[in-house]
């Protein structure tokens, strides 16, 4: 028995060794090839082909070399000779706003107005009865070639009957005949938020014109048609492979209207069925308590006993990164909130109140080691919330904790290095490309040609990305604004940014990428196709770094990865992609237009 034993183990130690000797088993599970990769790693700044395994890059070089790789289970990507680069990643937009989404019209990049009323029409004979025509935000009187806001008489005559609301950014909105009865305006039903004005015409008569700040747009939203459970994780998916469409990876939610947890549903609705496929960063806004409690302390509450999550924590069940709280913003109270409205001067925020509310709210977050996000778009504003991090940072340290101000578009040399100081970032975003006309009607041609501060905030060497902040404030196509910052023109055409201001595209490119990792704490994992990295990343419809510069603005990619596997795919890679589940509503107007313009 002992010999028979023994002669087991002897042979089982055989066999083993003669595995363990073999060729090992290499299969990668995707090789991406013939294809002008742009790396991001200083170490190896081109490539040819890339290897993935298990949601990462872990083989970066030539076609022969990463070939070499494969098995009879990799799926081979041939990209034909086009530019790749890592997935793009914006840490400042409103994608859980976006539950919505399939029952507006975009204009997002409708190069006439006249092709956007015609769009109203066609869609106002297929809405139901009882439902709104809708278009929120994402578009620039500035980008049709008429140059111009509708007339109230074009929209009437384009949509007659049914409820229309036309809405430009947070700035203004349009309604027709029919809105304007079932809003009541002009009586106490209308929610007459404070800075609103209702335009009237010469004979004393409301034309349906509303011009006025954020909160009285998102008032207007919760009067019309609300979408059913099910509609809102439908155009959650639509939402999530229009972003994926530009090559964008990852997002970082820059706060809700809900909050969390409730605003999220949506979301986990996707994530239970596999169908998130996007990276899912997000940032908490909570409405301030009944209780008289603030927004800060809200949030608070939210995360410590409603849903309990810890900073940085990642709630999704196998995505690394994927559905993660990355703190608290993009506005801690409602009272220190200083706009974007380039129609209109700036609001400026009394100092002491800035200093006073932020020591109060920040200063809880900073002991609880929760990071935060800060919306302020003048330095006028910025100069006392830095007075008052500064105060914190000598009383509580920050101590490494990441904190950003967002949109910073006045931003001064001194408040640069104060920010750099106190360890923070800044997230920049493009509403100058869109909007940057308006901004050289409200403060000059001068002004406008250094809004941003570009040059220098690249130069200080500070954490720094761009965004988009779409979906209303802005379009959610990231290659508008970094067709801006390399050509210094807006959607109009006009030079808005002066060339010692403007950015090499490389540099455009990192703040989409590298710059944007580092306000998920990710640097280490994202923004580089290099091994370890995550296996996010985009073909494109044209090469980035060749095409002239006012055709960078057109890009998009034709096929995107993230996490390892294939979300987004045209033309020949359109049989990798997921198959999207059937549009709800059947009348929705992404089904018929499509989310941004000459995309469906």
């Amino acid at each position: 028995m002992k010999k028979a034993a023994a002669l087991i183990i002897a042979t089982l130690f055989v066999i083993t060794v003669n595995v363990q000797s073999g060729p090992p088993l290499i299969g990668a599970d995707m090789i991406v090839f013939n294809a002008k990769i742009t790396t991001q790693n200083l170490a190896q700044p081109e490539a040819s082909a890339l290897a993935v395994k298990r949601g990462r890059i872990y083989a970066v070089g030539q076609d022969a070399e990463i070939l070499s790789l494969k098995d009879n289970n990799t799926r081979l990507i041939d990209a034909a000779g086009r530019r790749l680069i890592p997935g793009l990643n914006d840490v400042h937009l409103h994608v859980l706003n976006e539950s919505n989404y399939n029952y507006n019209i975009r204009w997002d990049g409708v190069p006439t107005l006249k092709l956007a009323l015609e769009m109203l029409a066609e869609q106002a004979q297929r809405t139901p009865e009882g439902q709104w025509v809708k278009v929120i935000g994402g578009w620039s009187p500035y980008q049709f070639r008429e140059n111009r806001h509708p007339t109230v008489e074009e929209l009437n005559k384009a949509v007659p009957n049914r409820p229309l609301i036309v809405q430009y950014a947070y700035n203004r909105a349009f309604l027709n005949k029919p809105a304007m009865k079932a809003m009541g305006l002009g009586t106490p039903k209308f929610p007459m938020v404070p800075g609103t004005v209702l335009e009237k015409d010469k004979k004393g008569q409301y034309t349906g014109v509303i011009v006025g700040y954020a909160f009285i747009f998102l008032a207007l939203e919760n009067m019309v048609p609300q979408p059913s459970p099910e509609e809102q994780v439908n155009s959650m998916a639509y939402v999530i492979n229009d972003l994926n469409r530009f090559g964008i990876t990852s997002v970082n939610d820059g706060g809700s209207i809900k909050g969390y947890p409730a605003s999220h549903a949506p979301l986990q609705a996707l994530i239970r069925n596999n169908r998130l496929n996007i990276r899912f960063p997000f940032i908490d806004l909570q409405s301030a308590g009944a209780d008289g409690s603030s927004m800060v302390e809200a949030d608070i509450k939210a995360i410590t006993k409603i849903a309990p999550i810890s900073p940085g924590e990642n709630i999704h069940p196998t995505m690394v990164h994927g559905h993660e709280y990355e703190g608290a913003g993009e506005l801690l109270r409602v009272a220190l909130h200083d706009y974007e409205n380039f129609d209109e001067p700036a609001v400026v925020i009394n100092a002491d109140t800035m200093r006073h509310y932020i020591e109060e709210d920040v200063n809880q977050l900073v002991k609880r080691r929760i990071p935060f996000r800060m919306h302020i778009s003048y330095n006028e504003n910025i100069s006392p919330f830095l007075d008052a991090l500064e105060k914190i940072n000598r009383q509580t340290p920050l101590d490494g904790l990441r904190w950003s101000i967002e949109h910073a578009e006045t931003i001064s040399p001194e408040n640069i290095e104060r920010v750099k100081k106190l360890g923070g970032g800044i997230a920049l975003d493009d509403k100058m490309a869109l909007h940057g006309d308006a901004f050289v009607k409200t403060y000059g041609a001068g002004k406008a040609l250094q809004t941003p501060l570009l040059r220098s905030l690249v130069n200080s060497g500070i954490p720094l990305a761009m965004t988009t902040d779409g979906f209303r404030a802005s379009s959610y196509n990231p290659w508008i604004g970094i067709g801006w910052t390399v050509s210094g023109k807006s959607v109009s055409g006009s030079e808005i940014l002066a060339k010692n201001n403007r950015l090499t595209r490389a540099e455009a490119l990192r703040l989409y990428t590298l710059g944007a990792a580092w306000f998920e704490h990710n640097e280490h994992e994202k923004g580089r196709i290099a091994p370890g990295n995550l296996a996010d990343f985009a073909l494109l419809s044209a090469d980035y770094f060749t095409v002239p510069e006012d055709e960078i603005k057109n890009i998009s990619a034709v096929l995107t990865v993230v996490d390892g596997s294939v979300v987004f795919g045209t033309g020949k890679y359109s049989s990798m992609a997921p198959q999207l589940p059937d549009i709800l509503p059947a009348w929705s107007p992404v089904k018929y237009f499509g989310g941004y313009y000459h995309t469906r």
